[in-house]
């Protein structure tokens, strides 16, 4: 785990034309203390390798304090990128020898599916366990242990979710610090997008001195110091400009933000620990009832928070710190998700109580970040962040279920393991969003109310902030139209898939699976590409265009069926999607005031979310009635309709 994201960041790196010898531009606080403790680790193992008894007997304190040096080393470096992610991931491995007494433990099933025998190997750094089956297994800090197994020929082995952690930290570290120069560290510290470089931008050098810092303009022959010109020196490859706009595209300065890297990754690893707790209920569920019903119920016991609380979430989150409900929030759903499978061995009843309060904090958790984002990056990036965490959403839905469906194979009968895993993403996040540092919120009295007037009061102004502003009431308004049609879409794509798909090589299951994943597709590729020309094309003009462009798919879709023709047309749905929700999120972030973010995010989500649950509920009926392709076709041309309707007003067309 750790090779590889040391590899992925280097030749990532070097893709975007970083160089080696920027490695020696980064300077770390308190490398001595770092190196230190990495040399007490190191040393502590290698002795009890040798026999060494006394060192045996004080293995616990001194991998405690190894680990103690380099943790306070990592944390006084948190606001270089990456360095938050290690911080997470030396921490949850610290915790788990801690409490095993100085040894790392080792799921047995994990480390037979990496490969190795049957009879385990260990090293005198590893404790084997066996099952999670009893307490032990929570009280040995199991979930933190090695539990994943990496079965690839030449790396075999078995990893731990720190491990996970601290390899995405590596990988992060490395690609910012090859791709950064001294320069660019210098502009970064003006910009609110690398505000947490500040402290470690280099030293301006005095421009009285001979030796002042060459700054070289690639591509136009000439070198400019910071004394002023000299001789010109000879062009450099034609490969130079682009790969210099390469980094300084908005998605390396981003990645380049400790805040930001923190957040985005903190999100996918979360994000993808969902996935793996939401097979594992859907099993659990259908285990212990054998009917589809049971598990019907589940999932929408988990929408009713978003349409009840969505308005209400959003604010109080605008009274509250908005990082602190992040954290909050986090810890409290890894606390719930512990119990889940307690609660199904008490009583599969109390499962569904649980998914509901679960379901209520990620409603205060999505405006929350929603409006933290506005803060944490500059404005001209906005549109290339929330295309980010959007792809992070994607990467999550297309690996993340398949990456699940195997773990939950591996797990077996063992499938509290899921829900307590997800519980350390949970608790790894909220140690990220602590890391990061964002400008407060100065709350001022406005046109629309006042600050602290009443719950209702607040709530009020956020609506009529929302009627008054007529670019997002139109958005929004445009919004609840797409989004009633990806209701209609959701509810009649298996009935489409296998009444209305000729031609296709599989079943009808596996067609509607293969459509959804045409969506999914289209949705990476589609928020990749927002991220590249985002910020070359009017918001509301791409806003039109992606309601357009997707309405027109899905009547192709009522138009066609073949299967070639089908999983196109779902791949270009699912690009014209995003096309409309990455810039109606940017229109909300920067035409907001920051003391009403929360409640205008949370009444939008009500709006937009209730308009799709209630087709949801009519899809079926519709399809029926008048026909599953009528249906689609008809609420492809509203959607169209209604993407055209923005040309017409001005409010929208030039935002």
């Amino acid at each position: 785990m750790l090779i590889g994201g040391i590899a992925l960041g280097l030749v990532l790196g070097f893709l975007a034309g970083g160089r080696v010898d920027n490695l020696l531009s980064v300077r770390i606080r308190l490398v001595q203390l770092s190196f230190i403790g990495l040399f007490l680790r190191v040393g502590t193992q290698l002795a009890i390798q040798q026999g060494n008894a006394p060192i045996d007997a004080l293995r616990l304190p001194l991998f405690l304090a190894a680990f103690g040096l380099i943790l306070v080393g990592l944390w006084a470096n948190r606001d270089q990128p990456g360095m938050s992610l290690a911080f997470v991931g030396v921490l949850l491995n610290t915790i788990a020898v801690a409490v095993n007494a100085g040894y790392m433990p080792v799921w047995q099933p994990a480390y037979e599916a990496a490969g190795f025998g049957g009879t385990p190997e260990l090293g005198p750094f590893n404790v084997l366990l066996s099952g999670t089956d009893s307490a032990d297994f929570l009280l040995r800090a199991g979930p933190l242990g090695d539990i994943l197994p990496i079965p690839l020929p030449f790396v075999r082995n078995v990893a731990s979710i720190g491990d996970l952690f601290l390899g995405v930290g590596l990988a992060f570290f490395l690609f910012a610090s090859t791709v950064r120069t001294p320069t660019e560290l210098s502009e970064a510290s003006q910009t609110a997008i690398r505000r947490r470089l500040m402290s470690i931008a280099p030293t301006h050098a005095d421009p009285t001195r001979a030796t002042a810092v060459a700054m070289t303009t690639r591509g136009f022959g000439s070198t400019t110091t910071l004394g002023g010109p000299v001789a010109p020196t000879l062009p450099v490859p034609s490969l130079a400009p682009l790969l210099e706009r390469v980094r300084r595209h908005p998605y390396v300065r981003l990645a380049l933000d400790g805040s930001f890297s923190a957040l985005w990754a903190g999100q996918l690893i979360s994000l993808v620990g969902d996935r793996i707790h939401q097979v594992a209920l859907a099993f659990v569920v259908l285990y212990a009832t054998g009917s589809p019903i049971a598990l019907g119920i589940v999932f929408f016991v988990a929408t009713i928070p978003n349409l009840l609380f969505g308005a209400i979430a959003g604010t109080f989150v605008d009274r509250w710190d908005h990082r602190e409900v992040m954290i909050v929030s986090d810890l409290l759903r890894a606390a719930l998700v512990l119990l889940i499978p307690i609660a199904a061995v008490t009583n599969l009843i109390l499962v569904y109580p649980l998914v509901f309060v679960m379901s209520t904090i990620s409603v205060f958790f999505r405006p929350a970040r929603g409006a933290i984002l506005p803060r944490l990056v500059a404005a001209e990036d906005l549109t290339t962040a929330n295309s980010a965490m959007w792809i992070a959403e994607t990467f999550a839905d297309i690996g993340g279920y398949a990456i699940a469906g195997l773990f939950v194979a591996l797990l077996g009968p063992q499938l509290p393991l899921a829900f307590w895993a997800d519980a350390v993403t949970y608790i790894g996040s909220a140690i990220l969003i602590a890391s990061i540092s964002v400008s407060p919120i100065q709350r001022v009295k406005d046109a629309i109310g006042e600050a602290g007037a009443g719950f209702l009061s607040e709530l009020r102004a956020g609506w009529r902030f929302l009627r008054s502003e007529m670019t997002i009431f139109a958005n929004t308004l445009q919004a609840m139209v797409a989004q009633f049609m990806l209701g209609i879409f959701i509810a009649l794509m298996p009935v489409y898939a296998e009444q209305n798909v000729s031609g296709a090589p599989v079943t009808a299951a596996a067609v509607y699976g293969f459509l959804e994943g045409g969506v999914g597709a289209g949705n990476l590729i589609g928020g990749f590409v927002i991220g590249l020309i985002g910020s070359r094309i009017a918001l509301g003009r791409m806003v039109i265009i992606g309601y357009v462009f997707t309405g027109a798919c899905v009547v192709g879709l009522a138009l066609t069926g073949n299967f070639a023709a089908a999983m196109a047309l779902t791949f270009g749905a699912g690009v014209g999607n995003l096309a409309f929700v990455i810039p109606s999120q940017t229109l909300v972030q920067t035409r907001t005031p920051p003391e009403l973010m929360g409640r205008l995010l949370g009444l939008r989500f009500t709006m937009v979310f209730g308009s799709m649950a209630i087709a949801t509920a009519v899809g079926g009926f519709l399809g029926v009635i008048i026909g599953v392709p009528e249906t689609l076709g008809l609420f492809g041309l509203v959607t169209v309709a209604a993407g055209l309707a923005g040309v017409l007003v001005p409010a929208v067309r030039d935002a």
